[in-house]
């Protein structure tokens, strides 16, 4: 049992990280709604100005941006959750000539920077005419989001019980059945916790976005953001806005699946 003096030991902790945690956003937001041309910093504004909001949604083309955004962020996630659960399953739960060398394979994706592959990268895409297309951001991200995801199902499937698989292979069920009517459904927290890494991760990226794209109606919210700041140095009310747009969409996602994922984080903590 925890005593009270730690359960307010504890609290008064947390306490002090949400408000460390909260406090950039915070500012940022009174910034968005202060006057267009001021910076209020950490001080509430004399009057809230929502249509600063607006005024960047329409000056920053954040429509085109977010819709790019998108595109690219459910592409990846969709084909690399799909990809890594089939690798994670493989080898999580079955034993097969070479599986040990193959898995650290993936792994080295984890361990080289995209920074070193971005270059190179460019010319064998521009060779096979991708640069400039939603396949030069997809692609690159799936691979690097299939790595992380292999080492999260694997470790997943690893620690599920084994009497879920044997009572599969009793009731005759085969692999493609086992994994998709047993495992996945058992797996929901694990499997929404590395959706929701992986969408992060695709939004922010902005270096592949960067080096990739030059039409302006490929470029992604980060890219378009950074172009907005360039137009708009001087305006920080319409900078912050903008930053706040492009936020949304991840801290509306994490909202909505924070039970999710904060089980699914807890369960790996556990079974790992």
């Amino acid at each position: 049992m925890i005593s009270r003096g730690e359960q307010v030991l504890n609290y008064a902790i947390l306490t002090v990280f949400a408000v460390i945690a909260l406090y950039p956003i915070l500012g940022m937001l009174l910034t968005a709604l202060g006057p267009p041309g001021e910076s209020t910093g950490f001080g509430i504004p004399s009057s809230l100005h929502f249509e600063n909001f607006r005024d960047a949604w329409n000056q920053g083309h954040f429509s085109t941006y977010l819709r790019s955004s998108t595109i690219v962020a459910v592409s990846v996630v969709v084909a690399s959750t799909f990809l890594s659960i089939l690798s994670g399953y493989a080898f999580g739960t079955m034993r097969f000539r070479g599986s040990t060398v193959l898995f650290y394979v993936f792994i080295a994706g984890l361990m080289i920077p995209l920074e070193a592959l971005v270059i190179p990268l460019y010319f064998k895409l521009r060779d096979v005419n991708l640069t400039d297309t939603y396949w030069a951001l997809i692609l690159p991200q799936v691979a690097l989001s299939v790595a992380f995801g292999t080492f999260w199902m694997r470790a997943f499937f690893l620690a599920t019980p084994r009497s879920l698989l044997e009572a599969a292979r009793i009731d005759g069920a085969s692999s493609w059945t086992t994994l998709w009517r047993v495992l996945v459904p058992f797996g929901r927290p694990a499997i929404l916790t590395m959706m929701v890494l992986v969408f992060m991760w695709t939004w922010n990226e902005f270096l592949l976005a960067l080096v990739m794209v030059a039409s302006e109606d490929l470029r992604t919210a980060p890219l378009g953001l950074a172009f907005f700041q360039g137009q708009h140095s001087s305006q920080l009310s319409l900078l912050a806005a903008g930053s706040v747009i492009v936020a949304t969409p991840v801290v509306l996602l994490y909202i909505f699946l924070q039970r999710h994922f904060i089980a699914g984080m807890l369960s790996g903590a556990v079974k790992g």
